[in-house]
């Protein structure tokens, strides 16, 4: 039976644009996403949120918002996610690939240069397409 597992997508923004990673290893390998992962028992979205870009990019965030969710089932994988996107504000630190078996290169691009992407990882996807303000 499909397991269903908690996302959480961090929205890391600096003047305007957000940062993705190129994901590798994973499903979805190959598309760009958030940095992100799955929530622990016990942890909160916004604890996940600082944990996962900290391991993924050095970044030291802070949660600032719930931004909403996307219902992502995934049959290739078999899995089913509810993913949480959640607003964050750097703190400190300089973004780069720190896990280079789950990311291949990271970028900071505006919503409307993702929106124009036929590469992005589908939760990323259906978030944008769900909140066209974001």
């Amino acid at each position: 039976m499909p397991e269903v597992r908690v996302g959480v997508a961090a929205v890391v923004e600096d003047s305007g644009r957000w940062l993705v990673l190129r994901r590798a290893g994973a499903h979805g390998a190959g598309t760009w996403g958030l940095p992100g992962g799955h929530q622990e028992f016990g942890e909160s979205p916004e604890a996940t949120a600082a944990r996962e870009v900290a391991e993924e990019t050095g970044l030291r965030v802070e949660a600032t918002a719930r931004l909403g969710f996307t219902d992502d089932p995934m049959p290739e994988a078999g899995r089913h996610y509810v993913t949480l996107f959640l607003a964050c504000a750097v703190l400190a630190g300089t973004a780069a690939v720190r896990e280079p078996d789950r990311a291949t290169d990271l970028a900071w691009l505006t919503p409307a240069a993702l929106r124009a992407r036929d590469d992005l990882f589908a939760p990323l996807r259906r978030f944008l397409d769900e909140h066209p303000d974001a």
